[in-house]
């Protein structure tokens, strides 16, 4: 009996994101090895998206009533980015659940065709006081609908 291996990850063209959001490395975010480190992928993945939710009038962080929390994340890498370079974050909504939201992001050099990495991570929204989940606002519902 052979067992099928998973495909392997591949890079990915701009095409498949719907939105951008440009984001500039840091002489910090480099780490020993001369590229940005691997932790910093995870929160160019959060700003793009957070950032994206503000800016579209759906996300209050001071005072919504309605939190995402995240339960899962996961990145992959296909080539290395590093101060100083411009990176562009690609954003789209690949499941859109009654509570739940599974974004995907892509990272690319400036200009490039095809994605240095790409990852997801999934938002569960909830009741900021207590915590339990919520079913999605209809305004961030609306939003989100545009990156599927």
């Amino acid at each position: 009996m052979s067992e099928t291996k998973p495909e392997k990850p591949q890079p990915e063209p701009r095409s498949a994101y719907k939105v951008f959001r440009t984001m500039g490395t840091r002489w910090i975010d480099n780490d020993a090895y001369g590229h940005v480190n691997n932790v910093v992928y995870y929160s160019w993945f959060d700003t793009a998206v957070n950032a994206y939710l503000i800016e579209q009038g759906v996300l209050d962080i001071q005072h919504g009533e309605t939190i995402g929390l995240v339960i899962e994340t996961q990145c992959n890498y296909f080539a290395p980015l590093a101060f100083p370079q411009t990176v562009e974050a690609g954003i789209r909504v690949a499941r859109l659940g009654s509570s739940s939201v599974r974004y995907e992001v892509g990272l690319f050099a400036q200009d490039a065709p095809l994605t240095a990495a790409k990852g997801h991570f999934i938002h569960v929204y909830v009741d900021k006081q207590s915590r339990r989940p919520v079913p999605l606002p209809l305004d961030l519902k609306s939003v989100l609908e545009t990156l599927v």
